[in-house]
């Protein structure tokens, strides 16, 4: 067998043997725990889904590389110089059709409704509850808008033009 040939596999062997736990969604997103994830649902690459707390993602997700979404925190735990010793987790819930941006970060305890869109680098805080159809955007997270009817045209394929939009 040719050198070249041998570097190849090699590299193949190293780029499997990164550390990440398979799963079936993408080789570069690290899943934790057992979330409950819906049909048709795509994970982007280097993203963390942590399901050890309870994570349920609905069906038809997309949730873009480099996105977090946490059911624990250890904040306490670490301040505390290791005193508080529990891992404070809460269960996260992703309704059907959510889009998650870039990196965003979701954090424990969020409720996502559906045909919602957290924009990229947004960070949802603890405990947020997102009603359906809502546009999420910023640091930390704010709705922006409903997009109840943009959805409905698109479903109907229309395009989409809002009013304010050049």
């Amino acid at each position: 067998m040719s050198s070249i040939l041998l570097n190849k596999l090699s590299l193949v062997d190293q780029i499997k043997d990164h550390g990440i736990p398979s799963n079936p969604y993408n080789p570069h997103a690290w899943i934790i725990g057992n979330p409950q994830i819906g049909p048709k649902t795509w994970i982007g690459a280097f993203c963390l889904i942590d399901g050890k707390g309870g994570l349920e993602i609905g069906k038809g997700c997309d949730i873009s590389c480099g996105a977090h979404i946490l059911t624990h925190s250890t904040v306490k735990r670490c301040i505390s110089e290791r005193r508080y010793h529990q891992v404070d987790t809460a269960p996260t819930k992703i309704g059907n059709y959510v889009f998650i941006g870039e990196n965003a970060t979701v954090l424990k305890g969020v409720e996502i409704g559906h045909h919602s869109v957290i924009g990229a680098g947004t960070v949802v805080k603890e405990n947020s509850k997102i009603p359906p159809y809502s546009l999420v955007v910023g640091v930390p997270g704010r709705i922006l808008r409903n997009l109840k009817q943009e959805v409905k045209l698109l479903k109907n394929g229309r395009k989409t033009r809002r009013k304010n939009a050049k």
